[in-house]
């Protein structure tokens, strides 16, 4: 059964740090058949949007709003998904979810979600 369960959300301040964490089950996230794992978020009164992601040959994506401030990274032993995130801005605040992708052909986006962690960035 597959299981994504997020942790690391919380309060910062403008200019702060957090790192945000999916731990990983039923599945290896950089293997066959995990396509992409991927970190999502949602602002409240807005659409949820693709913030970073990871393929299963390493391969990442950074939307432009985060790129030089956010890391995806992985590990593959802990079978467990990361987003480090520096100097977040207000805008930043959202619920960030972690997803994946799991298919025998990589297309069609994430399939699986997890349940969400609130991150609150305060000026």
């Amino acid at each position: 059964q597959v299981q994504l369960v997020e942790s690391g959300g919380g309060s910062v301040q403008a200019g702060g740090s957090l790192k945000l964490l999916c731990a990983a089950s039923g599945f290896k996230i950089y293997y066959y058949p995990a396509c992409r794992m991927a970190w999502y978020r949602q602002a409240p009164g807005k659409e949820r949007e693709l913030v970073s992601s990871v393929r299963r040959d390493g391969t990442t994506t950074y939307a432009d709003s985060v790129k030089g401030r956010f890391t995806i990274s992985r590990d593959n032993a802990k079978n467990t998904l990361y987003l480090q995130m520096n100097s977040l801005k207000t805008e930043d605040t959202a619920v960030y979810y972690c997803a994946a992708e799991i298919r025998t052909s990589c297309s069609g986006g994430p399939n699986y979600w997890g349940q969400g962690t609130q991150v609150t960035v305060s000026s």
